[in-house]
């Protein structure tokens, strides 16, 4: 994630820094330090930011399908996934060790390019530039 696609789910949110520190239990230096792009956004800060995003959006009765539903996964690869499993549904993409597209993905980063092409995300994460900001 860059700096510019945290801030902008920030102001989406219609958090402060402080306010967004808070809640990602780090310093509101952190957070400015992220935006300003001195700092890299680890891992877990991203998948919690873009969680944070879709749990906004959800709020808005959004219908969304399960993964293994939209994806046409056969019975044999639901039977393998942890998403299947635990009844996610379309959050897919927050969990590590999924096995989509008939294949294990067990780093966030791999997942995640795989994750930006899919429907079931893209339903749940709308693009940085489709973002309009909350009034702080």
């Amino acid at each position: 994630m860059e700096s510019k696609e945290f801030s902008q789910i920030r102001h989406y949110l219609g958090k402060s820094q402080s306010q967004l520190a808070l809640f990602l239990c780090i310093s509101h230096k952190t957070v400015q330090s992220f935006e300003q792009g001195l700092r890299k956004i680890p891992t877990y800060i991203e998948r919690q930011m873009l969680l944070f995003l879709a749990l906004k959006i959800m709020s808005s009765d959004a219908v969304i399908m399960p993964c293994w539903e939209k994806n046409n996964c056969p019975n044999e690869w639901r039977e393998n996934c942890i998403v299947w499993e635990l009844k996610a549904r379309h959050f897919c993409w927050f969990i590590n060790g999924t096995y989509c597209q008939g294949q294990f993905h067990e780093s966030w980063q791999k997942k995640h390019e795989l994750c930006l092409e899919c429907e079931v995300y893209q339903s749940m994460i709308p693009q940085p530039a489709l973002l309009k900001p909350v009034q702080l």
